[in-house]
């Protein structure tokens, strides 16, 4: 059985971490406020699209590898609902 390529490890009060690309990542929930409010459920359904690009279906969030490292290149433009 091989590894996961990405995988949501652990929630907090403040953001979760991610397993992807051999890496660990903190998505904050002020740079990522569209998971804020997500059940779980939600926040573990990913998969991987082309490579460097997540999709959360259940939130319909969709993410590149450079957002996530990133995040302060990207302003947010519209307040989530």
């Amino acid at each position: 059985m091989s590894p996961p390529q990405v995988e949501a490890l652990n929630v907090s009060p403040h953001g979760f971490w991610l397993w992807f690309h051999g890496k660990e990542w903190f998505l904050a929930y002020e740079d990522f406020p569209w998971f804020r409010n997500a059940k779980l459920s939600e926040l573990f359904d990913i998969e991987v699209c082309h490579g460097q690009h997540l999709h959360w279906r259940q939130l319909d969030v969709d993410l590149d590898l450079d957002r996530i490292a990133h995040p302060e290149n990207y302003p947010l433009v519209a307040k989530p609902v």
